[in-house]
Order: C-alpha cells, then sequence, then structure tokens
C-alpha cells in the first residue's frame, strides 16, 4: 500500500515536514528496550517521548484545536502515523486517554468534566471499565451496579481486562443504573477516580510475563453525580463512541510493522541452520510459508489502500474496518507462529522479534502468545464477522434466542 499516491500538496509538505522532524528525534529500536519487568521504566520513556510530542504540537493530532489538540483532518492524520512509523518512533497520543476517553469527553461531557481533556496532554493517565468476567462480547449483558444515593452513585462490581489500570488515575467506566430496563437501555457511563475509597487494582499475569491487564473491584465506591457522562441510561448509545475509535484506525501501523517483520524474517531465515544442514530458507515448505505471509501482508495492504483512500476522501471509514481487523488479527498470528517456527528456541529469548505489533524483550514467542490479544481485542473475531455480514455483506441479522 503505498499511502503516499493519496496525497495533495498540502499532504506533501506535511510529510516532508514530519519526515525531518521525526528522523531527527526517534529513539531507534525503542520497543526491545523493555522485558515485562521494566513496565516503569516503558512509563517513564514514554512520557519523554509525548513531553517532546507537546513541544512540537502532535501530542494529539485528532483532537479540535479548542480542545488542545493538532486538529489534523483524517488524511494529515494518516501522514503522521506513516512517518513514525517509518522510522519507529514512539506512538503519538497512545492510550485509553487520548482517544477512548478524550472522545467521549469531547462528545459527550459538560464543560467541566472536559477540564480533563488539558489534564490528559500533560500525563494524566486513563483505563477503560467496560468488560466484565461474564460481559465481554456480550457487552450489555454488565451487572457492575450503580445505585444513586442523594448527591452521589454507589458502585458494586468487578470489570476485567483493564489495560494499564494500575497506572491510572481516572477509568472510563460501564455501570447499570436500571437492572430492571432492557440490557441496552439501563446501562450509564462514568468518570471514576481510582483512588476512591472501596477501589481495589489486581494485575493480571499473562503467559507473555507481562501484566498490563487488570482487574477492578468496586465496593461500595461512592462516585459524585457530576461524574455521570452524559443523560442516565444513556450509556449505551454513548459507548458506541469509544468502540468505535478501537475498530480499523491503526491499520497502517500495523501494515508497515507486518512489512519490516517479514523482510527481517526473510534476512534471518537465510542464516538460520535446520537440523538437516540446510539454511531455513533452502526448505521448501518455510520458504512457501514465507511467500504466503508476504503476500497475505500485499493483500492486507491493498485492503487498506481502499478503506484508508474512502477515510481520505469522506472522513470516514465505515464497517468496512473490520474487515481489516479481522484479516490482521489472523494473518499476525501466521506470521508470529511462522517465525517462532523459523528461530526455534531463539525464539523465546531474542528480543529482535518484530512479527508482531508487540515488540518487547522475549522474542518471537512471546510475539505469538500476544498476537492471540488481538482476535479479542477491539471486539472479538466473531464479533467483527458478524458485523462484516451483516453490515458489509447485507445478510439478515441472527434470530434472536429464546
Amino acid at each position: 500500500m503505498d499511502v503516499e499516491q493519496f496525497d495533495t500538496p498540502e499532504m506533501a509538505a506535511f510529510r516532508t515536514e514530519v519526515r525531518t522532524w521525526a528522523e531527527a528525534n526517534a529513539p531507534g529500536d525503542w520497543q526491545n528496550r523493555f522485558g515485562p519487568d521494566q513496565d516503569e521504566e516503558r512509563q517513564a520513556f514514554m512520557a519523554e517521548h509525548a513531553a517532546k510530542l507537546r513541544d512540537v504540537g502532535w501530542i494529539a493530532p485528532h483532537w479540535p484545536v479548542e480542545y488542545g489538540g493538532a486538529g489534523l483532518n483524517s488524511s494529515l492524520q494518516m501522514v503522521l502515523k506513516e512517518e513514525f512509523q517509518r522510522v519507529n518512533f514512539p506512538p503519538a497520543a497512545s492510550g485509553i486517554g487520548f482517544h477512548h476517553a478524550a472522545a467521549t469527553l469531547i462528545m459527550h461531557g459538560t464543560p467541566e468534566q472536559q477540564e480533563h481533556l488539558a489534564a490528559i496532554l500533560q500525563g494524566e493517565v486513563w483505563c477503560q471499565g467496560f468488560s466484565e468476567p461474564n460481559a465481554g462480547s456480550d457487552l450489555a449483558s454488565l451487572q457492575c451496579r450503580a445505585v444513586r444515593d442523594g448527591d452521589t452513585y454507589v458502585l458494586n462490581g468487578q470489570k476485567i481486562w483493564s489495560s494499564g489500570a494500575h497506572h491510572a488515575s481516572w477509568c472510563l467506566l460501564l455501570a447499570r443504573t436500571d437492572p430492571e430496563a432492557p440490557k441496552h437501555k439501563g446501562i450509564s457511563v462514568f468518570m471514576l477516580d481510582m483512588s476512591l475509597p472501596g477501589l481495589e487494582v489486581r494485575q493480571i499475569k499473562q503467559a507473555t510475563g507481562s501484566s498490563e491487564f487488570c482487574e477492578i473491584f468496586l465496593t461500595d465506591v461512592r462516585v459524585p453525580a457530576d461524574c455521570l457522562l452524559g443523560a442516565e441510561n444513556d450509556g449505551w448509545r454513548i459507548a458506541q463512541t469509544t468502540l468505535s475509535t478501537e475498530r480499523g484506525s491503526m491499520i497502517i501501523d500495523n501494515y508497515i510493522q507486518l512489512t519490516k517483520a517479514i523482510e527481517r524474517l526473510c534476512r534471518e531465515a537465510a542464516t538460520v541452520t535446520l537440523e538437516n544442514g540446510r539454511t531455513a530458507i533452502e526448505d521448501p515448505a518455510i520458504r512457501s510459508e514465507l511467500g504466503d505471509r508476504a503476500a497475505e501482508i500485499e493483500v492486507l495492504g491493498m485492503l487498506a489502500e481502499q478503506v484508508v483512500g474512502k477515510l481520505i476522501r469522506h472522513g470516514e471509514m465505515g464497517p468496512e474496518g473490520s474487515i481489516l481487523k479481522l484479516f490482521y488479527s489472523e494473518m499476525s498470528q501466521r506470521l508470529s507462529e511462522l517465525a517462532t517456527r523459523v528461530r526455534g528456541v531463539r525464539a523465546a529469548v531474542l528480543p529482535d522479534s518484530g512479527a508482531g505489533e508487540w515488540g518487547r524483550a522475549g522474542g518471537s514467542l512471546n510475539d505469538h502468545l500476544g498476537s492471540w490479544v488481538w482476535t479479542i481485542a477491539a471486539g472479538s473475531n466473531e464479533i467483527q464477522r458478524n458485523i462484516i455480514g451483516e453490515r458489509v455483506l447485507g445478510l439478515p441479522r441472527e434470530p434472536a434466542l429464546n
């Protein structure tokens, strides 16, 4: 995919500006500096480079100018992302605060609530409290309760898979405020102060060794009523603002990462010696698989070209973003699995993996384990198939089960 083919004179000039700055400020192969036990060091590193982006005015490229963002249109945002990826610069405006929370505050927050936007620009960390042990893909089945008591709501329940909750100061949380209403109708959105009494965060140790996913336990947590976002019981509609920011928006990053990964793996396959004495690249089966993965990455690029072109021309991505998410998640699993087999034992110890988006110390094995997350995150692949079937192919909805 050649995104530059869409460049207008404005985009071309901006591309030159971003490329010059990024090349001068890129920190190199930063992903591989931090292992699973170096989370604090990684957070400090990201904060340092976020400050550089603040100084140049690109910390929140997608936010409107009136809220402190750069106010870039979709095409210029794509240029910024592509050029940062080109030189491996830490991502601009990453995290729940810059994307999910900010979009929700901008569209649905009161002026007082929107004051958090300035704090987010300065490093205020947010997490998301949506999923529960029995409410993942079927999010509307959530059972965390919020009961009005005077000028507060009393919250009880549990949240899970809340990325970075152990670092967060605030949480964008869904809770049921009307248990008698249909399940999509009785939900509200809250801004949750993570320092409130009765709130406990527990990290979840993963197979990769990392612990960024967390559980949140709420026991009689009193949340001020002015922390309700939007109207009571209108949370499902408001939450769609949050969910829509997750699907499809990172395709440029993913495509460039995978292109680099297959090139690196092909070079390495020419140096890895198998038990039969041949290099991996000389093995017909491995060579065929490398070709298959390279072709799939090019297909991803062509699919993305269509969808990104639509985004640039019309300002929206549409349900086709689900196709990209589905294809990327399953294809990156196949690539990381191949990298793990080619590298053998070294896959568990070499930090220079790059087969997926994880790129942390621990090598291709960690990449492969981490790749399974993307079949669930941002809407499980089963949900994506439903969206594709109903909204792209025009198939009838599944019959309701009694």
